[in-house]
C-alpha cells in the first residue's frame, strides 16, 4: 500500500486538530498532534528519501531511523528549554497574592459553564490570586470551596502562546493529624518531590472538573478518612504551600541552595533529568513520571 494516502491523511488531520486546539487549547489534543506530527515527520522523509533514490535500504528502515532522529531533536531541544528554564528569572514556585481586580474568569462560554457549574453544586468563592511569573504574564487563580469548607479547589488558569487560555483544577483536602490529600489535572512537568503528609494524585487526562471532582471523593469517601474544614486563609496557605515545596526540594537535591543559583541555576543534573523525562511522558502519555 502507497504509504502517501497515509501521510496526507495525518497531515489533514494534523491541520484539523492544530485549528481547534488555537481555541480549545486542550492538553489532550495536543497529545495526539505530537503523536501525529512525529509519524509524519518519520513516514514523510523515508518517502522523499526513496521517491529521490538517495538509498536502496528498506522502507521501514528508514521510517525508524528517521523516527529515532525526531526523538532525538526533540530531546535536545527540550534539553536546552530546561537549561533555559533554570537559569531564567522565572520562579518555578512563584508567590501569589490577592487579586485586587476580583475574581477574573475568562469569557469562553466553556469556562462559564464551568463556573456555573460550581455555583449550581453549592460551591461559593472564598479568593481570587494571582501570581507574575514574568513582566506582564500572570498565573491567575480563583478558590472555591464547599458548603462544609472542608473541599477546597484551586481553579488556575494557565496563559499560551496566542493567547489562549488553559484551564486546571486543584482539589484540596487535609485530615485533623495533617494529611493532606490533593487531586489536581496539572500537565505541567514537575517532577520534584512532595513533603511527605501530602497524598498527591496527578490526573492530566482528566480535563472536566465533575470528573476530577468525582477522582477526589473516591479517594477520601471510599477510604472513611475524617476531613477538617479548612480554617487557613487561602493566600496564606497557598504561599505556605509553595515555600514548602521550595524548601524540601532544596533539601532533597532537587534545587541549588539559593547561594549557588547565580552559578548553577535553580536545577541540579538530577532535577534537569526528572524534569524532562516527565515532560516526555506528559506531552506523548499525559502521565506523571510518579505513575511509571
Amino acid at each position: 500500500m502507497d504509504p502517501t494516502y497515509f501521510i496526507v491523511s495525518a497531515m489533514v488531520v494534523s491541520l484539523v486538530l492544530f485549528q481547534a486546539n488555537q481555541r480549545r487549547a486542550s492538553p489532550v489534543l495536543s497529545i495526539l498532534n505530537r503523536w501525529l506530527r512525529w509519524l509524519i515527520f518519520g513516514f514523510g522523509l523515508a518517502k522523499i528519501v526513496i521517491d529521490l533514490g538517495v538509498t536502496a535500504r528498506p522502507y521501514w528502515m528508514l521510517v525508524l531511523t528517521f523516527l529515532l532522529v525526531y526523538a532525538l531533536v526533540e530531546t535536545i531541544y527540550r534539553w536546552l528549554e530546561i537549561q533555559a528554564l533554570s537559569l531564567s528569572p522565572i520562579p518555578l514556585f512563584p508567590r501569589f497574592r490577592a487579586n485586587a481586580g476580583g475574581e477574573e474568569w475568562p469569557t469562553h462560554p466553556r469556562f462559564v459553564k464551568t463556573r456555573d457549574w460550581l455555583r449550581g453544586q453549592g460551591f461559593h468563592v472564598v479568593q481570587s490570586l494571582k501570581a507574575e511569573i514574568a513582566p506582564s504574564i500572570h498565573l491567575r487563580m480563583s478558590v472555591y470551596q464547599d458548603s462544609s469548607n472542608r473541599l477546597r479547589i484551586q481553579i488556575l488558569f494557565l496563559p499560551q502562546p496566542g493567547g489562549n487560555i488553559v484551564m486546571c483544577a486543584s482539589l484540596s483536602s487535609q485530615t485533623p493529624d495533617g494529611l493532606r490529600y490533593v487531586t489536581d489535572n496539572l500537565y505541567l512537568p514537575f517532577a520534584g518531590f512532595y513533603p511527605e503528609n501530602w497524598m498527591v494524585d496527578r490526573s492530566p487526562w482528566r480535563r472536566t472538573l465533575p470528573a476530577l471532582l468525582r477522582r477526589h471523593r473516591q479517594r477520601v469517601d471510599g477510604k472513611n478518612i475524617v476531613l477538617q474544614a479548612w480554617e487557613t486563609d487561602p493566600l496564606v496557605d497557598l504561599n505556605a504551600q509553595q515555600q514548602a515545596l521550595e524548601q524540601v526540594n532544596t533539601e532533597l537535591g532537587f534545587l541549588f541552595p539559593h547561594h549557588e543559583r547565580d552559578e548553577h541555576g535553580k536545577m541540579t543534573s538530577e532535577a534537569r533529568y526528572r524534569v524532562w523525562k516527565e515532560a516526555w511522558l506528559l506531552n506523548y502519555f499525559g502521565r506523571s513520571a510518579r505513575y511509571f
